[in-house]
């Protein structure tokens, strides 16, 4: 592929496919595994660097009504595309802003008993319930009430008679590993705590626990990276539709006529007759420095090794084996799609596809096909 349908497109050193339909269709598969409980959509982090305005009415046409977005932030600008949505922020109440979430009509995530005493004196003020969700801590030790603050909400519940309760939450430290015993162990405690809390809707599974079974659905799911394509069950195939492509552009083809090296820190010894192609992305652009030498592209059926360093613009591949003239300048290489998942890069990288996706740089031509018409 070596032409753009845009101006925008041919400027760019890359373009980056997103397909809303695949993200819709992911939805679709995730809320019928799920049924009879309902299936959220988790927007945080620009829809996993996919982008949020267009992706939340994506998701919205799909089915979703409910959505939760990390920072206060997000979920006003999430506010604006979906007017009528139950939006909430699990980074939770940030002190001093009830008045904004109240005012873009978002649900904090409760995470501690301060937030939720300050939520609750809120709604007392304003002589109004208004809604959050309290999030109890399994296991994960990092936002939500511990067992003590758990104990001294079960002995004393009253504080959240003062707000709107839309249910309670919690997070799976380890449901994506198959064999670990955690996500059992957590879902115990949730019910157990379940069971001596005022009652209300209850939601613990993220994308790899909505295929831990029924057990995990509760009343409400809450995926994330499945929606976007990361494979949810890392010891199976993955059930989840491609959502994105990376094509990059080469900028020159050198051939090596002498002994030398590749980049900087000359790590890659290149010898004469090597064909060398510098593509436009890298670090910067989301294309990890821990990919050098470790990584790949695709010229139709041919792959090319990445060789030398990533750098903050470029990478530099190996296409001798390719047919010279194969590959010229203005040729776009897949950088990730069919032949390279974004799973597949993170673990040339060293990471996990969420890193990759929500890495995914500002300098691409952005295009998104599918979606509500």
């Amino acid at each position: 592929m070596t032409t753009s349908s845009t101006p925008a497109e041919a400027r760019a050193g890359a373009i980056l496919t997103i397909d809303l339909d695949a993200v819709a269709a992911n939805y679709r598969l995730l809320s019928e595994r799920v049924a009879p409980a309902e299936c959220a959509a988790v927007l945080k982090a620009d829809a996993y660097g996919l982008g949020m305005v267009q992706v939340a009415p994506a998701l919205s046409a799909a089915g979703a009504r409910t959505f939760f977005v990390a920072h206060l932030e997000e979920g006003i600008t999430l506010r604006a595309l979906l007017p009528e949505a139950t939006i909430g922020i699990l980074n939770g109440l940030m002190p001093g802003c009830a008045a904004d979430y109240a005012q873009h009509r978002l649900a904090p995530v409760l995470n501690h008993a301060g937030a939720i005493a300050e939520w609750a004196a809120f709604c007392r003020q304003q002589q109004k319930r208004l809604p959050a969700f309290v999030h109890i801590d399994t296991g994960m030790n990092r936002l939500g009430l511990g067992p003590a603050e758990v104990a001294a909400l079960i002995a004393d519940p009253s504080p959240l008679g003062d707000l709107e309760l839309l249910g309670y939450l919690s997070h799976l430290a380890t449901a994506d590993e198959v064999d670990s015993p955690l996500p059992g162990v957590q879902r115990d405690r949730f019910r157990s705590a379940l069971d001596r809390l005022p009652p209300a809707r209850a939601s613990l599974a993220n994308s790899s626990g909505i295929f831990r079974g029924a057990q995990f659905h509760f009343d409400l799911a809450r995926p994330g990276c499945a929606l976007y394509g990361i494979n949810p069950t890392p010891e199976t195939g993955n059930p989840m539709a491609r959502t994105v492509r990376l094509d990059a552009r080469v900028l020159q083809v050198r051939h090596i006529d002498s002994t030398g090296t590749v980049g900087y820190g000359a790590t890659h010894p290149v010898s004469p007759g090597t064909r060398i192609a510098t593509i436009a992305v890298g670090y910067a652009d989301g294309y990890l420095r821990s990919l050098s030498g470790a990584g790949s592209v695709w010229f139709g059926e041919q792959e090319a090794p990445v060789i030398g360093r990533v750098s903050m613009d470029l990478i530099t591949v190996d296409i001798t084996r390719l047919p010279d003239g194969a590959v010229h300048p203005g040729t776009l290489a897949e950088v990730i799609g069919p032949h390279r998942t974004p799973d597949q890069v993170a673990s040339e990288a060293g990471t996990i596809g969420y890193e990759i996706l929500t890495s995914l740089g500002r300098r691409y031509a952005r295009r998104h096909v599918g979606g509500p018409q």
